[in-house]
């Protein structure tokens, strides 16, 4: 059996998100917001599935992540 590679589902697009800005003297909504987008600290990337609930994240802490 061959593995699939997680970064990149099958047939499926996808988004990375950068945590570009520190998330200290921010909201608790919006610290949890980039917890739940599975960025830990600066500079933290993930490669996240393109759904409505994540865009709608992405978009609450735009000021915070860089979208490629």
């Amino acid at each position: 059996m061959t593995k699939k590679s997680q970064n990149q589902p099958a047939g499926k697009k996808t988004l990375t998100v950068k945590l570009v800005k520190s998330v200290n003297s921010t909201r608790s909504t919006h610290r949890a917001t980039v917890i739940g987008l599975g960025l830990r600290r600066m500079n933290s990337e993930r490669t996240l599935e393109d759904t409505p609930a994540v865009r709608g994240m992405i978009n609450k802490v735009s000021y915070l992540v860089k979208v490629s």
